[in-house]
């Protein structure tokens, strides 16, 4: 087996579990593939297994990866997919955040999490992406998000006025702070926050959402990703803000933006006992009253 392991950086306390993984993959001769940073954080990782592979980033990433393992929050589960692109490898995201909607295993779990990669006793969700395009050149080689593509008024600025499209035809404009096009999967992340609807992963939709909108009037709403959603801003201000997941960009108002689905999708790895439900469950406490 041949695993990549991913993380911003970690605290020098989380030493231990990442030194409990090493020890689980090295148990199964696994190839073992690291995060250069993560490397040079850690010597005593660097002493203790001397065969670890460094990687600085996508290009040292081989397809023939049987699973890139995300050590970190949600937010190293979002580096992760820019890492693996369209590549078709597998992310197992192992909780060292808080909340925790995407990277749902929790560090107590990495013995049974390395046991299910070895025997094959996992399932794959295939998550749909957003796509950006635009006139100038965005994010660089990702213009592709797994949560949601903003747009946002700088600190400082009035609100925006923003007119959205769906192929072509006037949806609304938005008086507001920003607006959200969220994914499935990003639908309990921002657009949550912002009072959006919740979506199953599965349902093959986007939510627009707007952020503190000037209309009381003005709601979130859920339309088909076969749409193509474009967009106008106007501002008092040259520039606004655009984001993708957690990058961003900041541009002026005579940008033309326009976001899809993605052509490809990401795989996350998911433990047989793990579904959605028992996730919302568990991280929103769905069903429990703590009066009692």
């Amino acid at each position: 087996m041949k695993v990549a392991i991913y993380s911003r950086g970690l605290d020098f306390e989380q030493e231990n579990p990442l030194l409990v993984l090493l020890e689980e993959l090295t148990r199964y001769d696994s190839t073992i593939l690291i995060f250069q940073q993560l490397l040079e954080q850690f010597t005593q990782v660097k002493q203790l297994y001397e065969n670890l592979v460094p990687f600085a980033g996508s290009e040292d990433l081989a397809e023939n990866v049987d699973c890139l393992i995300s050590l970190g929050g949600d937010g190293t589960m979002l580096d992760a997919v820019t890492l693996v692109k369209d590549k078709n490898i597998p992310i197992l995201g192992i909780n060292f955040g808080r909340l925790g909607f995407l990277a749902s295993i929790s560090k107590e779990e990495l013995t049974s999490a390395v046991e299910s990669l070895v025997n094959h006793t996992f399932l794959i969700d295939k998550r749909t992406l957003i796509h950006l395009d635009s006139n100038e050149s965005l994010f660089g080689e990702t213009p592709f998000g797994l949560n949601e593509f903003a747009i946002h008024k700088r600190d400082t600025s009035p609100m925006i006025k923003v007119h959205t499209y769906l192929n072509g035809e006037f949806l609304n404009s938005y008086w507001a702070d920003g607006l959200i096009v969220s994914t499935a999967t990003g639908s309990t992340g921002y657009n949550m926050s912002c009072n959006g609807p919740i979506l199953f992963p599965e349902s093959s939709s986007f939510v627009i959402t707007p952020v503190a909108p000037h209309n009381l009037n003005v709601r979130s709403i859920v339309v088909p990703d076969t749409n193509v959603i474009s967009f106008e801003v106007e501002s008092r201000a040259d520039q606004f803000i655009c984001a993708l997941d957690a990058r961003r960009e900041i541009v002026t108002k005579s940008i033309q933006l326009a976001v899809q689905k993605e052509k490809f999708r990401v795989s996350l790895v998911r433990l047989n006992e793990n579904s959605f439900l028992s996730t919302l469950r568990t991280k929103l406490t769905w069903g429990l009253d703590k009066r009692n």
